[in-house]
């Protein structure tokens, strides 16, 4: 009987073990320039929304069942009949989406800068297609996004504005303010009433209370938005009432996340958090997604803001924290539920590598300037073949670019082209580019008669670009290109026969194409690209294929 029993203890113990599912959420989440997050749950599913600015297709929509691995379905804007940010620089176009969902309805509001103002486009689908964007122009400001009161069945959209009677005390003095939402028919109702002045205590002169949402916990609303601003001062704070309307006390342990506090010399820091929602996971938990960004050095980044996971505790007093800027935030957290693989789905966090066989079609995490023109460009057995526009990825036009976004520190993009220049204003390559006056062009080319390849970097406030160095090619057609990223530096090479690549240019600075250098919200792209420099041409470009491989120290 002993023994029965004692082998019983055994095999639960055993199954136990078996059953046991844990999952290692790994930061950032979104690896690359995917910024200001917004996520909305629907029963097992997570749907994920950022900014893209001036790149198009316009706020990806990524959807996951265990909060790791992601898999872009679609995108609110993919049409050009919807928008287009032709005219303006790559860091304006749209900011600062929210995502949500009622009855049986998403819905999706933006900013758009400098044209539309604030709108809203929804689905029934997540991955679309979405609804041409219906403009709210009574929403004047910036960060919209609405919540959805269950108990009442009324709707809120809350956003950042001015500051009372625009008339700031101070630079960066703004105000949380929100209408009604009449969801059915996509309009304010009622008027306009502000909810917090300036931040969580207006004698501090706080800046940029912006990213605002509401949650409704155990009776009481709980408002909670960034504050600081989106660089290293940034943060969330949190306030709460008993009213939808207010008035909202603030916490007094306030920020709930921040990371400025802590040592700028610090090993792998993750810097600038803030702009952040809550959401449950699938173990029944409190998480908390963010922005942030991860500096090789100071505060220069290439990478962009990124999109980050943190779990989230409850004082005593009902007050939600993630990290007040005592300790550090992590790159793992490990969580008791399953991992859910995504058969389509593209790595997104941690270190991977894969290729993109251009001949298949173009994945949806590429990405257009500005909009989408189907002419200049065809997909065929032998890759992507581009046009050589006049455009030029300095002007604030559609060039032909595609880009891929740099997610790593340590990476490297190549690719194959087959291109056979007539003169030498025409060019096509590879390039690595933070904006229009930002970036290094690996280009093919020609030069007295003869094929070259070149190394160009921008001149800001110019449109001109600046030959570094070129070397003679032997023959005209395919040649493979790679720029690979070393944190602070750059490297450049080319390949004629095979992969014997040669090194043209190294330690190019990094900092060149930084956020802080460059100034901006976007992140690095490497992009396919051919031009003819203004001038008009017939010639073409073929892309086999685009290769990248990120591999940063702090996942190995």
């Amino acid at each position: 009987m002993k023994l029965k029993s004692a082998f019983l203890v055994f095999f639960c113990s055993l199954t136990l073990l078996v059953n046991a599912q844990s999952i290692t959420l790994v930061n950032p989440i979104m690896k690359g320039f995917y910024p200001d997050p917004s996520i909305v749950q629907v029963g097992p599913d997570y749907y994920l929304v950022n900014s893209t600015f001036s790149y198009f297709p316009g706020l990806p929509i990524l959807h996951s069942r265990d909060l790791k691995n992601w898999e872009q379905i679609g995108s609110v804007i993919d049409r050009p009949s919807q928008m287009d940010f032709m005219g303006e620089r790559l860091t304006r176009g749209l900011f600062a989406p929210g995502i949500s969902y009622y009855k049986g309805v998403f819905y999706v509001t933006c900013t758009d800068i400098d044209n539309d103002g604030n709108f809203v486009s929804t689905a029934t689908n997540p991955a679309g297609p979405w609804s041409n964007p219906v403009k709210i122009p009574q929403v004047r400001g910036i960060d919209p996004s609405i919540y959805f009161d269950e108990e009442t069945d009324k709707a809120y959209i809350i956003y950042n504005s001015d500051a009372p009677d625009n008339k700031p005390l101070y630079s960066g003095h703004r105000t949380i303010r929100m209408y009604e939402f009449d969801y059915k028919n996509l309009k304010v109702t009622g008027e306009e009433r502000q909810l917090v002045n300036g931040g969580v205590d207006l004698s501090k002169k706080p800046v940029w209370i912006e990213g605002p949402h509401i949650m409704k916990r155990n009776g009481w609303y709980f408002l909670y938005a960034a504050e600081g601003g989106t660089s290293v001062n940034h943060s969330e704070v949190i306030l709460r009432s008993k009213n939808v309307w207010g008035p909202y006390v603030p916490y007094e342990g306030n920020p709930i996340l921040t990371q400025r506090e802590l040592p700028a010399d610090r090993k792998n820091p993750i810097t600038s958090a803030g702009h952040a929602q809550f959401l449950v996971g699938p173990d029944g938990k409190d998480y908390m997604i963010y922005l942030a960004v991860r500096p090789y050095e100071g505060d220069y980044y290439n990478t962009g803001r990124e999109t980050f996971i943190a779990p989230v505790t409850w004082t005593e007093d009902g007050w939600p924290m993630a990290e007040h800027g005592e300790n550090e935030l992590k790159y793992f957290y490990e969580a008791d539920y399953k991992e859910v693989k995504l058969k389509n789905a593209l790595p997104q966090n941690g270190n991977f590598e894969y290729t993109l066989k251009l001949k298949k079609g173009l994945s949806p995490e590429l990405l257009f300037m500005r909009t989408i023109d189907k002419s200049s460009y065809t997909i065929s057995g032998k890759g992507l073949t581009i046009n050589l526009k006049p455009e030029t990825v300095m002007d604030l036009g559609n060039p032909s670019f595609v880009g891929k976004r740099q997610q790593h520190l340590y990476s490297m993009a190549e690719t194959e082209i087959d291109f056979t220049p007539d003169a030498e204003h025409e060019k096509a390559g590879l390039t690595i580019l933070q904006n229009e006056d930002h970036f290094y062009f690996l280009s093919k080319s020609v030069k007295v008669g003869q094929p070259v390849i070149e190394l160009y970097q921008s001149v800001p406030g110019k449109k001109e670009m600046e030959l570094l160095t070129s070397a003679p090619l032997l023959k005209s057609g395919k040649l493979k290109l790679r720029i690979e990223s070393f944190g602070d530096y750059y490297n450049f090479s080319f390949a004629e026969k095979g992969s014997d690549f040669k090194l043209l240019k190294d330690h190019l600075d990094a900092r060149f194409l930084s956020t802080k250098t460059a100034g901006g919200f976007i992140g690095c792209l490497y992009g396919l690209y051919g031009t003819s420099s203004g001038e008009s041409s017939a010639n073409k470009a073929t892309f086999k294929y685009l290769k990248y491989k990120g591999d940063d120290p702090v996942y190995r």
